[in-house]
């Protein structure tokens, strides 16, 4: 191959060949009239060349002539020429010798206008907001820039020029006054959106789509300026390969460009890699202005590794009787420790009939945790062997399967101890009469070894017997009463006596079990009934007679308590001075059949239950006649305690409204 280069091709450099031009200001500048020439090269023919001049009022023509748009008289000291093509990009400086110190002016000619007519300059950037930005020599038709203009904050300016006579009225106009920012590149690009976090599947294929990165240039968009282009500055970490990924440069979209091998989360070095990204305006060119950002991409875990248990077999030994966990199984998983891809689910698939066992993962260790959960019996069966599978939460990847080494054996050993006797039944339930006499058997308590292997003797005691009424042959187990059993005692609850008794083996040490007898008391007619009140008060000039009502109550149960049969015991007391009436089966009324001196009086009440046979108690009832006089009870001449007639009937009759 014969490769032909000039001397020219070796020696071109992109750019204007002369970077500073000094022009002399000349009373005006002519409409398109050739002011210079500018030679600008990017070495690969200027294709798509184009011209920016920092005033609105000049252009550069293809060929490079700078000319004036209209006649101008003033443009300041310094002009900016801009060129660009695809390959290439440069600036020019056209300094105006004598020019005016002005931000950027021009000069509005208008040759036919009125001698002493003035120019006046309005629009938004003049008397609008923002005011003052433009100003205009009202005489000569300069207009002026009086701050630095900010493309990205207004782009183009509408303004308006009329003539006015000395007085301000509108001569001509008003002319339209486009002023045009033209865009430099002085915003770099931004990324705003982040933080930027993606995620991709290991193994994923070759060219899958990670994230989109995207950024933002408040530039023209319509110039390069804001042409973005994109690349990836850094990779962190490098390995297994420095280039895992790739950024489409004009989308921004990161894709993987390994193979599925390599994007393997468990033989990475670290499955997190951060990517600096770089945007650069002016299409990528050197002389684009940069922005980055950090890109963190997550290798995601998928199941493609198994579970498998560190061993084939497992030991493990519990006494029996006893419950918890007896044994943990390891296994190994390569899959991340944060997903159901890692996280084990273990499953009991042999020798568990009676669902003594089970198992729970624990979710730090990601170990099995085999525990008992019905006590074990040796006497029953000494070994229990195991079968138990392990799986993970998260299905495996259709190409991975389980193989032998997700299940294993779990053997376990029973050890005997001295179990302690139990009672049968337990408990222990008996019904006799409460007037059971002493000595008499209740029942032979049953008690059984469960070590049966071991023929061991039982021996019995008593534990708890709160009234002290029982007593236990030590041999046979036979019970006894060593008293008499009382129903009404404060040590039985609802007609139930309960006692507790031991059965002790011979076992070194030795064990015990605990029975409970519950005694059913029968009740017979064993209490009397008693009155209430005792004491009364009654005027010994009242009108109303009555002195007091009776209650009567019985420990007893029915029938062996009311209807009861109230009575005075009349051997002791006149018959025609007191009265004994019936009001119900629990209540009587006593009263006078006449007036009493002041004094006190005993009177016998005879009450009897309807027990068979019944039982009679008889209770002095104190009645004390008292001198009311005034609406004032005086009852110490009658040596008694003070009780008024009306509360003692107050009383009864509460007593009888609560039955």
């Amino acid at each position: 191959v014969l490769l032909l280069t000039s001397a020219e091709d070796l020696d071109c450099i992109p750019g204007f060949q002369q970077k500073v031009f000094h022009i002399n200001q000349p009373a005006e500048f002519i409409e398109d009239q050739s002011i210079l020439n500018l030679t600008f090269s990017d070495c690969k023919g200027n294709d798509k060349l184009r011209y920016e001049v920092s005033s609105p009022y000049f252009k550069v023509n293809s060929d490079g002539g700078l000319v004036a748009l209209r006649n101008i008289t003033a443009v300041g000291k310094t002009l900016f020429v801009h060129a660009r093509t695809p390959h290439a990009e440069d600036m020019a400086e056209l300094v105006i010798v004598g020019g005016k110190d002005i931000q950027g002016s021009l000069q509005v000619v208008d040759s036919d206008r009125p001698e002493r007519s003035k120019f006046r300059l309005t629009g938004k950037g003049v008397d609008q907001e923002p005011k003052g930005i433009f100003r205009i020599n009202e005489n000569t038709g300069s207009v002026s820039v009086t701050r630095t203009l900010d493309r990205e904050v207004i782009a183009v300016y509408q303004l308006f020029v009329e003539t006015t006579d000395v007085n301000g009225k509108t001569l001509e106009g008003p002319v339209p006054l486009e002023v045009i920012v033209i865009d430099q590149n002085d915003n770099r690009p931004i990324f705003r959106e982040g933080p930027y976090i993606g995620h991709v599947m290991e193994g994923s294929p070759t060219g899958t789509t990670v994230m989109r990165m995207t950024a933002f240039d408040a530039d023209d968009p319509a110039t390069d300026n804001a042409l973005l282009r994109y690349n990836i500055r850094q990779q962190t970490p490098d390995k297994p390969s420095p280039n895992m990924f790739y950024i489409d440069p004009e989308k921004g979209d990161i894709v993987t460009v390994v193979s599925p091998a390599l994007l393997d989360r468990e033989t990475l070095e670290n499955p997190k890699y951060e990517l600096i990204i770089e945007a650069q305006d002016m299409a990528g060119l050197d002389v684009g202005l940069t922005g980055t950002a950090t890109a963190t991409i997550m290798i995601d875990d998928k199941n493609d590794h198994s579970p498998k248990f560190t061993k084939k077999e497992f030991q493990a030994t519990v006494e029996e009787g006893a419950v918890g966990v007896i044994v943990n199984l390891t296994v190994e998983d390569k899959d991340d420790p944060t997903t159901g891809a890692w996280r084990a689910a273990y499953t009991i698939i042999n020798g568990n009939p009676g669902q003594s066992f089970e198992i729970h993962t624990n979710p730090q260790t990601n170990e099995g945790m085999l525990s008992v959960v019905k006590p074990l019996d040796y006497e029953i069966s000494a070994f229990h062997t195991l079968l138990i599978k392990v799986e993970n939460e998260d299905p495996l990847v259709p190409d991975v399967s389980y193989g032998p080494s997700s299940t294993a054996t779990v053997h376990i050993t029973v050890l005997d101890v001295n179990e302690g006797p139990v009672f049968y039944p337990d408990p222990m339930m008996v019904t006799r009469q409460e007037d059971l006499s002493v000595g008499s058997v209740l029942l032979t308590v049953n008690a059984t070894d469960p070590d049966s292997l071991q023929h061991q003797t039982i021996r019995y005691s008593v534990y708890k017997d709160p009234a002290g009424w029982l007593n236990i042959n030590p041999i046979n187990g036979t019970v006894d009463t060593t008293a008499v059993l009382d129903r009404e005692s404060p040590f039985v609850d609802n007609s139930v006596y309960t006692a507790l008794f031991l059965a002790i083996d011979s076992g070194n040490p030795p064990a015990t079990g605990t029975g409970t007898l519950l005694i059913t008391l029968e009740d017979v007619n064993d209490n009397a009934p008693f009155i209430y009140p005792t004491v009364a008060e009654v005027c010994d000039d009242a009108k109303n007679l009555s002195v007091v009502i009776l209650g009567a109550s019985d420990k007893d149960l029915h029938p062996n308590t009311d209807p009861f049969k109230f009575e005075i015991h009349k051997q002791a007391v006149p018959d025609k001075v007191w009265k004994i009436s019936k009001i119900n089966n629990t209540h009587a009324l006593v009263s006078l059949l006449q007036n009493l001196n002041k004094a006190n009086y005993n009177l016998p009440i005879m009450v009897t239950d309807s027990g068979k046979p019944p039982m009679t108690n008889i209770t002095d009832l104190r009645v004390q006649v008292c001198s009311c006089r005034n609406s004032k009870v005086d009852c110490n001449a009658a040596g008694a305690l003070r009780f008024s007639l009306p509360s003692v009937l107050l009383l009864s009759l509460f007593s009888l409204a609560c039955l």
